[in-house]
């Protein structure tokens, strides 16, 4: 279990994150959404301990997080960043062989691994293709499979395993987008945490467990998707109109409403 404890992070006088508690288990799939700059990457960076907090604590299994080791850390949480720059002419394969670094699997496992995870992004074949010269979604579901064979080659249970996923499906395609959220989904169904950065309103209502609504460094929100997406939350939070509709017997469906254009008026967002 991840825990972030009264957890501040502010630079200079500016509050990104503010006083924010909150318990993240496995066997969910939890979406952060809200505005840019509300401070949803910056909360998926604690989580992961890629970001020290200026006051709080961020914990898993109840010990703080800056305090353990991050070989011992990569065994049970598995990240994939909001973008990934690789200067030197990487084969697909190698880079999804990354995600097994430290391990102590054997060759033929790790082929497996490798070749498994490829399939599970719809990258078979690519093997041998150098990772530069894929195009932008490509590459990330590259480094999709890498984070996969870091899960799967890992030992610890599965209820104890995290994906940490920040804005994923940002450089994709409709079609991998929906593959890319079904196979979070999935490993959530499995067990393991899932905690995803998205920015469509829809796919987080569609296949996260609960949403998190961030706000100007603070959750404002932190439900189930139909009780998270209220038209009155998104259209203070988004400052535009929403309409919000029931799609089916367990989901909803979030509309815009008619965008009428007038001169922009600075607002403040409560």
């Amino acid at each position: 279990m991840f825990e972030l404890r009264d957890v501040t992070v502010q630079f200079g006088q500016t509050v990104i994150v503010e006083q924010t508690t909150r318990r993240f288990r496995g066997n969910r799939f939890t979406a952060i959404v809200g505005p840019n700059g509300a401070g949803k990457s910056t909360l998926m960076k604690l989580l992961t301990g890629e970001l020290s907090p200026s006051s709080g604590r961020v914990l898993f299994n109840g010990l703080d997080i800056a305090k353990q080791p991050a070989r011992s850390l990569a065994g049970y949480r598995a990240v994939l960043a909001q973008s990934n720059h690789l200067s030197f002419p990487f084969s697909v394969h190698e880079v999804t062989g990354l995600g097994l670094q430290g391990t102590s699997v054997d060759r033929k496992t790790r082929s497996r691994l490798i070749r498994n995870a490829l399939e599970s992004v719809e990258l078979s074949g690519y093997e041998g293709r150098l990772y530069q010269q894929l195009s932008g979604g490509e590459q990330q579901r590259v480094q999709l499979a890498r984070v996969l064979c870091q899960l799967e080659a890992s030992s610890a249970p599965d209820d104890e395993k995290f994906l940490f996923l920040d804005e994923p499906i940002s450089n994709m395609d409709v079609r991998h987008q929906i593959k890319t959220l079904q196979i979070a989904r999935q490993y959530a169904r499995e067990g393991l945490g899932v905690v995803a950065v998205l920015h469509d309103l829809n796919l987080a209502a569609r296949f996260a467990d609960e949403v998190i609504v961030m706000c100007l460094g603070k959750c404002v929100a932190d439900a189930a998707p139909k009780q998270a997406f209220t038209e009155d939350m998104l259209e203070r939070v988004f400052e535009v109109g929403f309409e919000v509709s029931a799609d089916g017997e367990d989901h909803i469906r979030v509309s815009l409403c008619d965008i009428v254009d007038t001169p922009h008026t600075p607002s403040v967002r409560p």
